[in-house]
């Protein structure tokens, strides 16, 4: 008898963990959502030129932005500073990130390797979850990001939602594609490179 007792305390001591965060995750993902749907009432104007901004927390004039910009603000609603987790993680681990800019040949830039999308990508399968890229809207969930390859070649990124289409019954993308942030069914309107999940920094 106490040898069943303990088995099921140890099982459920094992449990827990996992119970607890999964609770959190799913926490988590809902405030995420939330400020996530509150882009859209924002004003952006799409600008993607370089601008010297503050570290930690810096931003470009909140007026203005690229896709990047909105994944960045959706997350410093929860306390998460991107900008400051990419640059250590970029710091501890240069070569893990690509080489497609003239300042990423030697050293990092806190001005902008948070704001574009292939070092995100690296830095989300680094320190997210790395999901499965697949044609089926069923793998993706709100709160989950993805990244696409664009008609011209350019990265792109968006935010899933826990809201849906009406027409085809997918989540909508929050996202930044040129004229400020949109919420639109978009999943697969373009080649997607990549689904990842982000839940903070690990503590």
């Amino acid at each position: 008898m106490r040898g069943r007792v303990f088995r099921l305390v140890l099982c459920l001591a094992l449990a827990l963990p996992s119970l607890f965060a999964r609770d959190n995750h799913q926490e988590f993902t809902q405030r995420l959502v939330v400020a996530a749907l509150d882009r859209p009432n924002h004003t952006v104007r799409y600008e993607s030129a370089y601008v010297k901004i503050p570290y930690p927390n810096g931003d470009v004039p909140a007026d203005t932005g690229v896709c990047s910009d909105e994944i960045i603000r959706i997350y410093r609603v929860l306390g998460i500073d991107l900008q400051k987790e990419v640059h250590e993680d970029m710091v501890k681990n240069f070569s893990a990130y690509p080489r497609k800019w003239k300042w990423l040949t030697t050293h990092t830039d806190t001005n902008i390797d948070h704001r574009r999308v292939p070092n995100l990508m690296v830095f989300f399968s680094r320190h997210g979850e790395s999901l499965l890229v697949t044609r089926h809207a069923d793998d993706y969930s709100p709160g989950d990001l993805v990244t696409w390859e664009l008609s011209n070649g350019a990265p792109h990124i968006g935010i899933l939602v826990d809201t849906k289409s009406a027409l085809t019954g997918r989540y909508l993308i929050v996202h930044n594609i040129g004229e400020g942030p949109k919420m639109e069914d978009v999943l697969f309107d373009w080649k997607i490179t990549g689904h990842y999940r982000y839940y903070g920094p690990h503590t």
